[in-house]
C-alpha cells in the first residue's frame, strides 16, 4: 500500500534532465496530479535563499532530488571544481530547505561512483568509504557522498525519512549526446550513428574496452524511485541496479549492432579506463519486491530512437 496520496504535492528537482524526465513520466503515469517543477532559469538551485523560499512557499509532501551537474569521464576529470561546487550546493540547498519546510520524506539520487575504486564486487551499500575513490570522478563522488551523509544525519538528528538511492550507470530518453561531455552509452550511440551515416570503416572507443559496467534504462530507475517513495525503505542508503554487467568492448559491439554500423572498433588505449568494474548489489531493493524490467538491447534501441539524430 502506498504511503503517498495521488494528490500529495511532489517537488521534482531536475525535471528536465534524463532521470528527472523519467521520474516525471512515471509519476504522471501513476496518477500523481500535483507535481511541482522549476526550470534552471526560474530557480537556480545553487542559491540557497531562493531554494529555501520556494520550498517554504510550496510545502511539498515529498521531494525528489534528481538535479545534478553530470557528465562522462572527460567532463568529470576536466570540470573538477564545477562538479564539486555545483553538486554540493544543489543537494545542500534542496535537502536543508526541505527540512526547514517540514518535508518528512525525500529521495536523493546519488551515483555508483560514490563507492571505492577497487571495492569487492558486486558493490554493497556497506562498502561506502572503505577505501580510495576513482580519481577521475573523485570531486563528483565526494559531492554525492556529502548528500548521502546529509540524508543519513538529518534522519538521525531530526527524525526525517530521507532516502539516498544509488543508481548504476543510467541511459535512455533525454540523454546528453555532447561529443565530449556525454556518458559512455550516449557517446557510443552517437559515434556509431555518425560512422554509419558517413560511411566510416571504424569508430574509436576510449580505453582498452576491458572495464565492466552495469547499465540501467532511465525509466526503470524512475520506477525504482517511485517504488521507494510509495513503499518506504527501512534505512537511508539503497542501490538501484539491474544486477548484471558487460565489458565496454561488448557494449560497443552491441550498440553498433543496434544502430546498424558494421565497421570495426579501434580502442584508444591512451585514454583512461576509469574504475575496472562497477557491478552493484541490488539485493536490498530486490528483497522489497522491485526489479528492473528493460533488457539492455531493448533499452539501447529505445534510446537511439529517441536521440536527436535518429533518422525519420
Amino acid at each position: 500500500m502506498s504511503r503517498v496520496s495521488k494528490s500529495d504535492k511532489i517537488y521534482l528537482a531536475g525535471h528536465n534532465g534524463m532521470v528527472g524526465q523519467a521520474i516525471g513520466r512515471r509519476l504522471r503515469d501513476g496518477g500523481y496530479t500535483n507535481i511541482v517543477t522549476f526550470s534552471s532559469s526560474e530557480l537556480d538551485l545553487r542559491r540557497s535563499e531562493a531554494v529555501h523560499e520556494m520550498l517554504a512557499a510550496e510545502k511539498p509532501q515529498y521531494v525528489f532530488v534528481a538535479a545534478a551537474k553530470v557528465g562522462g569521464i572527460v567532463a568529470n576529470n576536466t570540470l573538477r571544481a564545477e562538479f564539486l561546487y555545483d553538486n554540493l550546493m544543489i543537494e545542500a540547498n534542496v535537502i536543508h530547505g526541505a527540512h526547514l519546510a517540514g518535508v518528512e520524506d525525500l529521495l536523493f539520487l546519488g551515483s555508483s561512483c560514490i563507492y571505492p575504486r577497487d571495492c569487492p564486487q558486486p558493490i554493497k551499500e556497506d562498502y561506502l568509504l572503505t577505501s580510495a575513490l576513482e580519481y577521475t570522478n573523485e570531486p563528483y563522488a565526494i559531492a554525492k557522498i556529502a548528500g548521502v551523509k546529509m540524508c543519513e544525519n538529518y534522519n538521525l538528528q531530526y527524525g526525517r525519512r530521507y532516502i539516498s538511492a544509488m543508481p548504476t550507470n543510467t541511459y535512455g530518453i533525454g540523454d546528453n549526446y555532447h561529443p565530449e561531455h556525454s556518458h559512455v552509452m550516449a557517446a557510443l550511440i552517437r559515434k556509431a550513428h555518425e560512422a554509419k551515416i558517413s560511411g566510416a570503416d571504424k569508430i574509436v572507443v576510449w580505453g582498452t574496452g576491458t572495464p565492466r559496467r552495469e547499465f540501467m534504462y532511465a525509466d526503470d530507475l524512475a520506477d525504482g524511485c517511485v517504488f521507494l517513495m510509495e513503499q518506504g525503505y527501512p534505512g537511508h542508503l539503497v542501490n538501484i541496479s539491474k544486477g548484471d554487467d558487460i565489458s565496454i568492448a561488448d557494449l560497443a559491439r552491441l550498440v553498433c549492432e543496434v544502430v546498424g554500423f558494421a565497421g570495426d572498433l579501434h580502442f584508444d588505449t591512451s585514454k583512461p579506463d576509469g574504475t575496472p568494474r562497477k557491478l552493484m548489489d541490488n539485493s536490498k531493493l530486490a528483497a522489497l519486491g522491485w526489479r528492473a524490467k528493460t533488457e539492455l538491447e531493448d533499452g539501447i534501441a529505445a534510446a537511439y530512437r529517441a536521440s536527436p539524430f535518429f533518422p525519420g
